[in-house]
This record gives structure tokens, C-alpha cells and sequence, in this order.
């Protein structure tokens, strides 16, 4: 039986959480941080599969090999498909 006199509580938090991003974010900081430019190393390994392509500093290469390369070319469209949207908006 359902109590109506008690609040219930929603939480977005697991939706909200999307591995891929964040493995991009962290990888993105330990490639700059080594002086790499991630536009082309994160090409490169996505093209090829190499994960040298990615620094090992902060543990940023086992970080991206536990994302399937398709997930992380997945999570880049979105981001530009949706950033043209909200350009086309303004």
C-alpha cells in the first residue's frame, strides 16, 4: 500500500551519468597536461584501436580501453549534433 502523506524522491543522478563523457573529460585533461593536442590523438586511437594514442599519465589510456571506441564517437555526435540545435536556435 502506497503512503500519499509521504514525500517520495526522484533522482536524475543515474541518468544523468554518462561514462563515455567522463572517460573524454579525464582523458582530455592527462593529454593536454603532456602536451598533446586530444583532437588528434583521441582521432587516432578511436581510427585505429591503438590505445598508444593515449597517454598512460593519470591513468588515461585504461581509462578510454574500458569505453567501446563506437560509445565514444557516439558521445562526440551528440555533442555536436546538439550544439548545431542551439546554434540554430539563437
Amino acid at each position: 500500500m502506497t503512503r500519499f502523506d509521504e514525500t517520495m524522491k526522484f533522482s536524475l543522478s543515474k541518468e544523468l551519468s554518462n561514462p563515455a563523457r567522463e572517460v573524454i573529460w579525464l582523458v582530455c585533461d592527462a593529454l593536454k597536461d603532456k602536451g598533446y593536442d586530444p583532437v588528434n590523438q583521441i582521432v587516432g586511437y578511436i581510427i585505429s584501436g591503438d590505445p598508444t594514442y593515449i597517454t598512460s599519465y593519470k591513468n588515461a589510456r585504461s581509462l578510454i580501453k574500458r569505453v567501446e571506441r563506437d560509445e565514444l564517437l557516439e558521445e562526440f555526435v551528440k555533442v555536436y549534433i546538439d550544439s548545431l540545435s542551439k546554434a540554430e536556435d539563437q
